[in-house]
């Protein structure tokens, strides 16, 4: 596909398989008192929750994020999560216009006491990839203090919003003038 969307969100999820594949399993189960007592994998399997969630409920067009699955071995094993990150992004560059722009009935537990039918929200799955990029972003942004304290380089734009970039590449130009 070539929605500027999913491709920001792929390029995202291959930012994650790039450092994944540069940490050791025990850099990457290590939790951290600091962000949460939670470790990168920690950070890594709850994005990928998102994603799958999201994935599995599109052919019903009913997506519960509350139905993760918390995979132990993707929150301890870096090549595993790599794994399903790259599963994940074919899954997302296979979504077609349409799938896109269809309607969804959303789930997620607020802390609310809610009936069932207070539960769900419309969305789109636009609207949800848009939801889950800057999700990953901010995940991302405390994978990345965790690399900076286990002195781990990371590429310059990681955790970074596409639209931060583009606001710094538009300042760029400006100041050039």
């Amino acid at each position: 596909m070539n929605d500027p969307l999913v491709a920001d969100t792929i390029a995202c999820l291959k930012q994650g398989i790039a450092l994944l594949n540069r940490l050791s399993p025990e850099q990457y189960a290590l939790t951290h008192p600091h962000c949460f007592n939670n470790s990168v994998g920690g950070h890594m399997r709850h994005n990928l929750d998102h994603f799958t969630c999201l994935l599995a409920g599109l052919p019903a067009a009913r997506v519960d994020y509350d139905a993760r699955t918390r995979d132990k071995l993707v929150e301890t094993d870096p090549r595993h999560a790599a794994g399903r990150l790259d599963e994940v992004s074919r899954e997302l560059d296979a979504l077609d216009l349409a799938t896109l722009a269809r309607e969804l009935a959303i789930k997620m537990d607020s802390g609310s006491e809610l009936t069932e039918e207070q539960a769900w929200a419309r969305s789109t799955t636009r609207r949800e990839v848009q939801f889950l990029l800057s999700h990953t972003i901010h995940h991302y942004a405390l994978v990345a203090v965790m690399c900076h304290r286990l002195g781990v380089a990371l590429e310059p734009n990681f955790g970074v919003a596409p639209s931060t970039r583009h606001f710094q590449q538009s300042q760029e130009t400006i100041c050039a003038r």
